[in-house]
C-alpha cells in the first residue's frame, strides 16, 4: 500500500502543473482520494463482500464526485484530473498510467451480463466529458479528446473525435496532436468545408452552362 501511495503522489506531480505539495495532494485532491477510496473497495469486492464494498463505493462517490464501481479494475498510475462526473462501471478495465479527465464515462450499453464495459490499455487518455460505451479495447497509447462517443474498438497509438467517435490521426501519420483539446481536429467541420467547396463548383458550372446556353439563342 505505500508503494502504490508513493507511485500515485508521483503520478499527479508528473500530470498536474498546479500540484505544489505532498500535504495539498494527499488532502485537496478527489482523484486521489477516489482511487484509494477503490482499493479499499475492490479489496472487499474480490472477497465477495458486496454490500461493503458498494458502500464504499457510494461513500467515496458522496465526498469526491466520483463513481468507481468496486468490481472495475483499475491498473497503477491511473491519474483522475478534477474528476467530477467521472464514472467507472463495474466490468471497466483500465490499464496503467491512464488519464481521465472530468466528466469522462467507462459505461455500458445495455442491461446483458458479464463484460458490458470498456477496457483501456496502457497509456491511453480520454478528455473532459468523453463517453466510452461498451465492451470494447480502446488500444495503448490513444487519446480520446473532449466530448467524444467511442462505441467501436480503438487500435493503439489513435486519436479518437466526433459523435460518433472517428479515429484521426493513428501513430503521428495525419496530424500532430496532444492534450491541448483545442487543436485535435474537428471531421464535421472538414466535411462541412468539402460540402461547401462542391456546391461552389456546381454553381460556377451552371452559371456557365446558363451563358452557354443564352450565347447558343443569341446566334
Amino acid at each position: 500500500m505505500w508503494r502504490w501511495l508513493r507511485r500515485e503522489i508521483q503520478v499527479v506531480f508528473e500530470r498536474d502543473p498546479a500540484a505544489k505539495s505532498v500535504l495539498e495532494v494527499l488532502t485537496c485532491y478527489p482523484g486521489f482520494h477516489a482511487l484509494l477510496a477503490h482499493r479499499v473497495g475492490h479489496a472487499l469486492y474480490r472477497r465477495r463482500l458486496f454490500f461493503p464494498a458498494r458502500l464504499v463505493s457510494h461513500i467515496s462517490r458522496f465526498l469526491t464526485g466520483i463513481e468507481i464501481h468496486p468490481g472495475a479494475i483499475i491498473g497503477d498510475g491511473c491519474f483522475i484530473d478534477h474528476g467530477m462526473g467521472v464514472v467507472i462501471g463495474e466490468t471497466a478495465e483500465v490499464g496503467k498510467d491512464v488519464t481521465l479527465y472530468q466528466g469522462v464515462t467507462l459505461g455500458g450499453t445495455g442491461k446483458e451480463k458479464g463484460k458490458r464495459h470498456p477496457t483501456l490499455e496502457d497509456g491511453v487518455t480520454v478528455g473532459v466529458g468523453a463517453k466510452v460505451l461498451g465492451g470494447i479495447t480502446i488500444g495503448g497509447g490513444s487519446k480520446i479528446g473532449a466530448g467524444a462517443v467511442v462505441v467501436k474498438a480503438v487500435p493503439p497509438g489513435c486519436t479518437v473525435v466526433g459523435v460518433p467517435g472517428r479515429v484521426v490521426a493513428r501513430n503521428g501519420m495525419r496530424v500532430g496532436v496532444d492534450l491541448e483539446h483545442g487543436n485535435l481536429p474537428d471531421p464535421v467541420s472538414e466535411v462541412l468545408s468539402a460540402l461547401t467547396a462542391q456546391v461552389a463548383d456546381l454553381k460556377k458550372e451552371l452559371a456557365e452552362l446558363r451563358e452557354a446556353k443564352n450565347a447558343a439563342k443569341s446566334a
